[in-house]
């Protein structure tokens, strides 16, 4: 049984990549007791990344972004978590800006992150990696 604060997570652009790829990740997104979610900035962001991962890997282009298609996770517009955007900017300082909108939606939702992303570490909010989330869900 999975615990409560783990029913809905906010997912980094970074695990969705591996996920694509067959990473560990992937086994996470396999699990339907967890909905998934993230911000339509960390979809595009993906998508904008799709073709170079799948030459790195000398993996099917098109098997690539059917694998990210097929990847239960429910994107948001800013519009959903615009008002926690500020907050988000204040708590990552300069650390990295792409990550204040995901930040915003896991505040927003009061969720966790799911990410390999150190730059997470200050939130008030849970912050996961693949392993940790693994460990985890592998002892529920």
């Amino acid at each position: 049984m999975i615990s409560e604060n783990l029913k809905k997570v906010a997912a980094d652009s970074n695990v969705i990549l591996s996920a694509v790829i067959g990473k560990a990740a992937l086994q996470i997104f396999l699990l339907p007791e967890i909905n998934f979610i993230t911000t339509d900035f960390n979809l595009l962001e993906v998508e904008e990344y799709l073709p170079r991962l799948a030459s790195k890997y000398t993996l099917d282009e098109k098997l690539v972004q059917w694998q990210f298609k097929m990847l239960p996770i429910e994107g948001f517009s800013e519009k959903y978590y615009r008002n926690y955007l500020p907050q988000a900017a204040q708590l990552l300082g300069q650390r990295d800006p792409d990550d204040v909108h995901l930040a915003a939606l896991a505040l927003k939702e009061d969720i966790p992150i799911w990410s390999n992303d150190r730059d997470f570490e200050k939130l008030p909010v849970s912050v996961y990696t693949t392993s940790k989330l693994l460990k985890i869900l592998k002892n529920d």
